[in-house]
């Protein structure tokens, strides 16, 4: 009994010690917070009084609060109450307004896209036009912030434009009445072939998942066997509407993800609660390495279920979790809370944000620590660097002179020409683009600057400049000079020997003028290695069955396997 008392009070004593440690640490931590906080309120302060010049409070604070939270993560952000809305619209998909895409180019204020069904489109403004005014506004010095709120307002309302239009030599005043646009997470849903349906998911706002179940069932009515999933270039976006797409292929009851910070009460483990929309149905998810965040949920997901075969590149590798939290003066903060884990176990993240450099550069989890996991079938997976596909499809590299054209805008201003010349053309997937019609694309390009340097002229001036460094330029000049015409000759050629590709995206420009984006997406079917490869896939029933088995992936999913570049998100 006496042993009992003791062990008691060695436990208790104990605790009590745990608690009291705890408490010196906490203590500590908020005394380092309010000394800093003071510090930080006082030098403020100081140089809002004594700066030679007038500093904006505003302007310098959320300066300040922007290089702070950039230590941590892109991830985390101050959202002041001015940029609100816009975050809601990116969580939401809505907005209102005229449901037009408007960019700044060369200066100019160009409509870039009108989507089919709202405002600006039923009003009559079209791709290529170029803004002059908004509401008697002038718009040739202002920004793309500016002109998005000038176009953007309540439902209803009121937006009168003056524009410029390739053909017509006067100003053309276009009125539309804004509404709620509600910008579309399946942009695209339609029939491949017979058997095979086909739909994309370019966003996670609300309501994402219904739109998914809906595609999928109308691709069913349809006839659909087969689906392919594409969810390339998806950023992502809210955490249960990646469950909940999840959620109609894989049982009810079945864990989807996992998440995991410091604050223990947060950690969560989200299940499918629903019955599933289909859990037999073949399937082929393609993806990039811009899919990233929700879409990694999804696609990791019916690759640990064995669920789907996936198609592409290597996704982005972004396992964080973002909340917001509600600060003073209706700002807001989105802060990195969590560590997102998928079926098998893995976290996907592959940027290490907490250890850095000395040099504040940053660094990716390296193959060496890169541990397996295993699908339920039994298939061998990893962590810490996105989700790899099963078949690996790189992105096709575009030429130097395709790129320049995109660049430069020469696809887009032809396309311009064309519909104001065409008055229609053939079905999105039957239209192409005669010899002669390419020819007269070429002809228009004479006069226009498409200079660039090729990799091998660079490669060239690079080693004109190294032999000229060491005294043996006049050795090699003869054969240096017989190069340089060479490439001068096949750069000049190159709008021939890359025909192929430029005549591609060229037709897809066109199209989309007279079909919008759906039409601009069928129009690629035919040339999409991804979507060939996915058809390939899934009319080859012995192959699709052995690439849900242990043992048979033919994509090198390992970490040693090469890896895609992608940008941030």
């Amino acid at each position: 009994m006496r042993k009992k008392s003791l062990a008691a009070v060695a436990l208790l004593g104990g605790a009590a010690l745990l608690v009291s440690f705890r408490s010196a640490s906490d203590n500590e931590r908020y005394f380092e917070i309010a000394k800093n906080l003071d510090i930080f309120a006082t030098l403020f302060k100081e140089v809002n009084t004594y700066y030679v010049d007038e500093v904006p409070p505003a302007k310098l604070v959320k300066t300040g609060i922007d290089a702070m939270l950039k230590s941590l993560d892109p991830y985390t952000n101050y959202i002041p109450e001015d940029d609100i809305e816009d975050f809601r619209t990116m969580t939401t998909g809505q907005y209102g307004g005229i449901g037009a895409v408007v960019v700044k180019r060369s200066g100019r204020t160009v409509v870039q896209a009108a989507y089919e069904g709202y405002p600006a489109q039923k009003a009559g403004l079209l791709p290529g036009d170029e803004i002059l005014t908004i509401n008697g506004v002038g718009v040739d010095k202002k920004s793309n912030a500016d002109i998005s709120k000038l176009l953007k307002g309540q439902a209803n309302s009121q937006v009168k434009l003056m524009v410029t239009r390739y053909g017509q030599d006067a100003p053309v005043e276009i009125n539309i009445t804004r509404d709620k646009i509600q910008v579309d997470n399946v942009p695209y849903y339609g029939m491949l072939t017979p058997e095979v349906g086909y739909f994309q998911l370019s966003g996670f706002t609300v309501d994402a998942g219904k739109e998914v179940r809906l595609a999928v069932a109308k691709l069913k009515e349809q006839g659909a066997k087969k689906l392919i999933f594409d969810i390339r270039d998806n950023p992502g976006g809210l955490l249960n509407e990646a469950v909940n797409i999840s959620n109609l292929f894989v049982d009810k009851g079945r864990d989807i993800v996992s998440t995991k910070g410091k604050v223990s009460d947060w950690n969560k483990t989200y299940k499918a609660l629903d019955a599933p929309l289909d859990t037999q149905i073949p399937m082929v998810v393609i993806t990039s390495n811009r899919s990233a965040s929700a879409s990694e949920i999804v696609s990791g997901v019916l690759q640990d279920y064995d669920r789907a075969v996936l198609v592409g590149e290597r996704t982005f590798g972004k396992g964080l979790v973002q909340a917001t939290r509600p600060l003073s003066y209706n700002s807001q903060l989105k802060v990195t809370t969590a560590k997102y884990y998928i079926p098998s176990g893995r976290c996907i993240q592959e940027i290490d944000y907490t250890h850095r450099a000395e040099d504040g550069t940053l660094g990716k989890v390296p193959d060496s620590l890169r541990t397996s996991f295993r699908t339920v079938a039994g298939r061998t997976v990893y962590d810490g660097g996105g989700v790899a596909p099963d078949v690996e499809v790189q992105d096709r590299e575009i030429a130097d002179i395709t790129r320049v054209l995109l660049q430069k805008s020469y696809l887009f201003d032809y396309a311009t020409r064309y519909r104001a010349e065409h008055a229609s053309i053939a079905p999105a997937r039957q239209f192409k683009l005669s010899d002669a019609d390419y020819q007269k694309f070429v002809e228009y390009l004479k006069g226009k600057d498409i200079s660039y340097s090729t990799d091998a002229e660079k490669a060239l001036a690079d080693l004109t400049k190294k032999v000229k460094e060491e005294k043996h330029y006049d050795d090699v000049r003869t054969e240096l000079e017989g190069m340089r015409k060479k490439v001068t000759t096949n750069k000049a050629n190159d709008l021939m020997r890359f025909k192929p590709e430029i005549r591609e995206l060229l037709e897809q420009e066109i199209v989309s003028r007279y079909y919008f984006q759906k039409g601009s997406v069928e129009a690629s079917f035919d040339d999409d290695p991804n979507i060939l490869m996915a058809l390939n896939v899934l009319n080859d029933q012995p192959r699709y069955a052995a690439l849900l088995k242990p043992g048979t992936l033919e994509a090198k999913t390992r970490p040693e396997a090469k890896r895609s570049t992608a940008g941030g998100k």
